[in-house]
């Protein structure tokens, strides 16, 4: 989500844990929305913010029921297609009047955004749900540890690792070590996506920058889907399930999150998609039935507290500096 953050903080303060986070929605940014009517008015942005984590997260539970009809590239591939499709219908981006730059930028967003899918729904295709976003999370909450560089985020980089390492109950291979590289992988990519979303927000008005990255996205991830899939992708109840997914964990979340981000911080829609793994998890045990043991919940609530504090000690060195 564009909330125009500094260019000493590449959107890592106000997207440290939106796996989805869609970049200049809204180019004038979070707005005040000054007196509301009362308190049912301001519980509405909350309100929009869970219900994009929880279409972001059932989505994928949805792409993991899919994956035995499609394999995991495959679902990548219908996820983009059909994303890329909406979006292109509802912008209509213009395709006229951009630098070099402006189509490298856009590009290396497309890249990374078709590398994050493509590792996730590889991590998703072997561990659970919730621990694959818990682990993709660390990505995110990396790049805003680095770009603060604050002795305090160390402490919150600490209590994360603690969390990876409950995760792997001492060794990884009790996850499939394949499927937790995958999410690493995936976390990566995800502060890649963030640093070229906030720079693809500055270049492009409204969605047009996300619309044509998609596009990007989905023709590079078609070669695999084919070569995994092939003819699977032209089943019509397989398509259909697919373009389920895209706006479940595409289109939906990202106007539900616009919605919000109209009336409510950036720090706070921070801290609230801090709590993706929760969702994930929870998504993963209805859905999925997989269900988490003591140890790995205790992970997931380490590794959530550190990027809830990550985002409030950045928010609150952003109050010093202005007030100085």
């Amino acid at each position: 989500m564009n909330v125009q953050p500094s260019a000493s903080e590449p959107a890592a303060a106000a997207a440290v844990a939106v796996p989805e986070a869609v970049p200049a929605l809204d180019t004038a940014g979070p707005k005040d929305p000054g007196p509301g009517p009362g308190r049912g008015a301001a519980l509405v942005p909350i309100v929009l913010v869970v219900a994009g984590g929880l279409s972001v997260q059932f989505g994928s539970a949805v792409a993991a029921l899919l994956m035995p009809k499609a394999g995991a590239l495959g679902v990548v591939t219908l996820r983009l297609a059909a994303a890329a499709l909406i979006l292109l219908v509802v912008c209509r981006p213009k395709l006229r009047g951009h630098s070099r730059a402006d189509w490298g930028t856009v590009v290396a967003f497309g890249v990374a955004m078709g590398g994050m899918n493509t590792l996730f729904y590889q991590a998703l295709d072997r561990i659970p749900l919730g621990i694959a976003v818990t682990l993709e999370v660390l990505g995110p909450l990396a790049l805003s540890v680095f770009a603060s560089r604050r002795l305090i985020n160390v402490v919150w980089a600490g209590l994360a690792l603690v969390g990876v390492v409950l995760l792997g109950g001492g060794g990884f291979d009790r996850l499939d070590p394949v499927g937790a590289a995958y999410a690493l992988g995936a976390g990566a990519m995800w502060a890649a996506y963030i640093v070229f979303s906030a720079r693809t927000g500055r270049r492009f008005p409204q969605a047009d920058g996300l619309a044509l990255a998609m596009v990007v996205a989905a023709v590079l991830s078609l070669p695999l889907g084919i070569w995994e899939s092939g003819a699977k992708l032209t089943v019509p109840s397989t398509v259909a399930l697919g373009a389920a997914v895209a706006v479940l964990s595409s289109v939906l979340p990202y106007t539900l999150e616009l919605m919000a981000l109209r009336r409510l911080p950036a720090s706070t829609f921070a801290v609230m998609m801090s709590l993706e793994p929760a969702i994930a998890a929870t998504a993963g045990f209805l859905i999925l039935n997989q269900a988490l043991s003591t140890t790995d919940a205790l992970a997931i609530a380490l590794v959530i507290g550190a990027s809830m504090g990550a985002v409030r000690s950045q928010t609150g060195a952003r109050k010093k500096r202005k007030k100085g």
